[in-house]
């Protein structure tokens, strides 16, 4: 039996999204939907709380005493991540600096989104 990944049971309703409608759907008309939803410009910088940002905190701060390696998520325009060291913290200009491979990344403390220890 195949499985299907748009299914959903919504009690006693077999509900299957969006796939339902592409049958009636030039192949042309699917792939620039496809394409409108790549380009889709509604990426919004997701909104942190106190908790949020105590846990980002928490996490940079054991990658400095420790000196291991960090994943820092960023948002500028979109999300990226950045994998290295914390070389250095500016906390009067709100600045980070991370070491990766060769070069340095500055990194204010306002793009940071999310952040989590390698070991």
């Amino acid at each position: 039996m195949k499985i299907n990944k748009q299914l959903t049971l919504n009690g006693q309703i077999k509900d299957r999204g969006g796939i339902k409608w592409t049958a009636m759907m030039l192949p042309e008309h699917v792939q620039m939907l496809r394409d409108w939803q790549k380009e889709d410009p509604f990426n919004k910088k997701p909104d942190l709380d106190a908790f949020d940002l105590e846990a980002i905190y928490e996490e940079i701060h054991l990658a400095v005493v420790r000196q291991c390696a960090i994943e820092i998520r960023l948002w500028r325009s979109q999300s990226q991540v950045f994998t290295g060291t914390i070389a250095a913290v500016d906390l009067n200009a709100k600045f980070l600096f991370l070491d990766i491979g060769l070069q340095s990344e500055r990194i204010s403390f306002a793009e940071i989104i999310g952040a989590k220890t390698i070991e």
